[in-house]
């Protein structure tokens, strides 16, 4: 449903049209060459490997250093400064770092940073961007009745569509766009101990001055958006389109402390609500947003005097802030601007608890000796009832698209938790659970209907810049001045990635155009093989001997008689006879994967085991979403049928599959999971004493699947993570191994 106003994010009038990649070419000003200010294609590419490969590289340099390499190449700088020069004065800019300087105490600090206005209009008009950029709000429906209603990109959320409505008001037509706020310090090197945010060493003295000078420095950088929020600039999207645009704090993204230092509530508080700090753990106790009028009451108390001030903030429940960057930005509602984190959250926060009290629950050693008994898998995470509801939780909350029943999901997850963790406090494990990132769960609902699905705010994102932006940058300096050197080198790369997207479209034109949609919980990856197979030629008998594939003539003669015969093989006795018939032209197979065991062949070498992997097999009418036509086979070997046997096995209107692979069934999956963990229990598949397996398209393998053995109260010394889907008849699906398979093992 789209926002009811009509002119919400609509362009204003112009009189030409020009694109971003445009705009830039017409700063280049060279049509014939799409590599200038570079020579040529060459001198361009040893630019972007000398800015882009690394760096501490010197290669560069000792490149440059060999003799008659800049004449031969025909580059256009000798050394580096050169290099530096051309990028400098002839590629068109990013927004440039400022320094200032911020007095707090009456002590000055230097903050770098960059024109926020200017960082806006970059990323806003970034020609890649162009296809995906939202300018209105909208309702999303799962049903014509738009009863289930959905949530996925923000604006989607109840947070633009209200405040849309709020700015209707004075400014009809306007286009929103929400500005993400996040900040986490870092430590730039392993030796210096420097780090790339406020460093105070009195700790009496940093308690008192840390959050005053972060507000500062915040405040300082985004005071551009005040008067931009309320009265709008004309913003040129990548496309050359131009609307007038509200750039508004919507979103703060950050862990817990930064949440608590943004926010001013005292640590062991909620930032985002006044339940009490004993009452964190609590599942019934009624708790309502901080009273953000009542704070701003507090916080004008300033000029009554420092002694009602600070009792003021004190009632109001926030430390004594002298001007919060938040304070003067319009439409700003901290506390709900505060968004939940994932990955700080919930896996560094409630899975590390989690797994802190399983192991005193169950005891270490017995915890390794279960994880080491474990069948390899590419992720591993262990838990019954309490355990299920937080990884169900874990997992609901990074749904790409939520619903109204998703979300009611999510709270029946969290309350699974909180009625049955009472064990871990009968144990005696933990005394209570007035855990502020416990307590966080409670406020994902409301999160995601403000805001979106939690990816849209995920700090995993700027996780990563901390290697990009600090300490890679920290690396080329010399550590003496190095935030100017650091600002430096950082606008250098940028300009070199930006003018390598403008090379790309002066060649190869516009890309194809992005046809949004919303996201779906399916998993959309897709099986690759390697080109050339492993062994290009396994004698059939070492695939029975070495490999396991005990029945392998057997399931190929029966999947060839289907293939050539689909409407006669109706039954397991036809099915049988036809298969009876069948002559196999060859007697070796390209193989191109699993792992049979090695052998040591020397006293230096080691066996190295066997891996057959389990996987989840679609028959052809499994969905996204649920187990319904899925069954989990363990594979022995995929090969493919030789080329010169296909034209003696089949007609030439049949074409078998290029990969085929030879499973062992599991049981099907039983109608409902374990009520206790919500795991399958599934066994070997086993007829007249051996076990049945068949040959399929791999194109019918839809992702890997990790199994857990069924242990006995101890695990059993004997076995062993690479032998246990042998040693074990009956194991546990895990569905929590990660979130695809969460949502269709369920």
């Amino acid at each position: 449903m789209r926002y009811p106003d009509g002119r919400a994010g609509q362009p204003v009038p112009q009189a030409d049209i020009c694109n971003a990649n445009t705009a830039y070419a017409s700063v280049i000003n060279d049509t014939t060459n799409p590599y200038a200010p570079f020579n040529s294609r060459v001198d361009w590419k040893i630019a972007r490997w000398a800015k882009l490969r690394g760096p501490t590289s010197t290669a560069f340099l000792d490149l440059l250093g060999i003799n008659e390499v800049h004449e031969k190449l025909g580059l256009s700088y000798k050394n580096s400064k050169e290099l530096n020069k051309i990028i400098d004065k002839q590629l068109p800019g990013c927004p440039k770092f400022r320094c200032e300087q911020i007095v707090v105490t009456g002590e000055a600090f230097d903050v770098f940073f960059r024109d926020i206005i200017e960082c806006v209009k970059a990323l806003y008009g970034d020609p890649d961007f162009a296809d995906f950029l939202v300018f209105a709000p909208e309702h999303h429906y799962a049903d014509k009745e738009q009863t289930v209603q959905l949530f996925h990109d923000m604006h989607t959320g109840e947070w633009w569509w209200d405040t849309q409505k709020k700015l209707d008001q004075c400014k009809p037509g306007a286009t929103i766009i929400p500005i993400i706020i996040s900040s986490d310090k870092t430590q730039v090197t392993m030796f210096r101990n420097k780090t790339a945010y406020p460093h105070i060493a009195n700790k009496a003295s940093r308690r008192r001055t840390i959050a005053n000078l972060y507000h500062g420095c915040m405040g300082h950088i985004l005071a551009p958006l005040e008067e931009a929020g309320l009265d709008g600039i004309i913003m040129k999207s990548g496309d050359g389109i131009l609307r007038c645009g509200h750039p508004l704090f919507s979103c703060f993204v950050g862990d817990y402390p930064e949440q608590v230092l943004v926010t001013g509530v005292k640590a062991t508080e909620c930032p985002k609500c006044d339940i009490p700090p004993n009452e964190l753990g609590s599942n019934v106790v009624p708790f309502e947003m901080h009273n953000l009028n009542a704070v701003l009451d507090a916080l004008a108390a300033i000029d009554h005097g420092d002694l009602e001030f600070v009792c003021a903030c004190r009632e109001a429940g926030i430390k004594p802030i002298i001007h919060p960057f938040w304070k003067p930005l319009p439409y700003t509602n901290i506390f709900q601007a505060v968004t939940l984190d994932v990955l700080h959250q919930l896996y560094q926060g409630l899975i590390k608890h989690l797994l802190g009290w399983l192991a005193e629950a169950f005891g270490a050693a017995e915890i390794d000796a279960r994880c080491q008994r474990l069948p390899p898998n590419h992720h591993i995470r262990l838990f019954k009832k309490a355990v299920k509801g937080l990884l169900a939780f874990l997992y609901l909350t990074q749904y790409p698209c939520q619903s109204s029943k998703t979300l009611t999901l999510l709270e029946e997850a969290l309350d699974l938790f909180h009625d049955n963790k009472q064990i871990f406090v009968d144990l005696g494990i933990q005394n209570n659970f007035n855990l502020p990132k416990l307590h966080a769960g409670h406020h994902y609902m409301s999160m995601i209907r403000t805001f979106g699905m939690t990816d849209n705010y995920n700090t995993e994102y700027t996780e990563r810049l901390h290697i990009d932006l600090a300490k890679d940058a920290y690396c080329v300096t010399n550590h003496k001045d190095e935030f100017i050197q650091m600002t430096q080198w950082l606008e250098c790369k940028e300009k070199i990635v930006r003018h390598e997207r403008y090379i790309m479209w002066r060649l190869h034109g516009n890309p194809i155009r992005h046809q949004p949609s919303p996201p779906n919980l399916s998993f959309d990856h897709v099986q690759t093989l390697t080109k050339h197979p492993s062994v290009k030629g396994i004698p059939i008998q070492k695939l029975v001997t070495e490999y396991g594939a005990m029945y392998f003539r057997e399931a190929l003669a029966r999947y060839v008689a289907q293939l050539r015969h689909p409407h006669e093989a109706t039954t397991r006795r036809h099915l049988e006879d036809l298969a009876a018939t069948i002559h196999l032209p060859f007697c070796t197979l390209p193989v191109a994967h699993v792992k049979p065991r090695r052998v040591a062949t020397s006293q230096t070498d080691t066996d190295v085991p066997a891996q057959f992997d389990t996987v989840l097999i679609n028959d052809g009418t499994g969905r996204s979403v649920g187990i319904e036509g899925y069954r989990v086979g363990q594979i022995r070997v995929i090969f493919s049928i030789p080329q010169n046997a296909v034209p003696m096995m089949f007609p030439t209107t049949i074409q078998p599959p290029k990969h085929l692979a030879y499973v062992e069934w599991f049981t099907r999956f039983p109608p409902t999971p374990d009520s206790n963990h919500g795991m399958f229990k599934i066994s070997r598949f086993v007829q007249s004493g051996e076990r049945v397996a068949s040959i399929i398209p791999v194109t019918n393998i839809h992702r890997s699947v990790h199994l857990i053995p069924k242990f006995r109260p101890v695990a059993p010394c004997q076995w062993t993570g690479s032998e246990v889907l042998e040693q074990c008849d009956t194991f546990f699906v895990n569905s929590y191994i990660d979130r695809h398979t969460f949502v269709t093992v369920r």
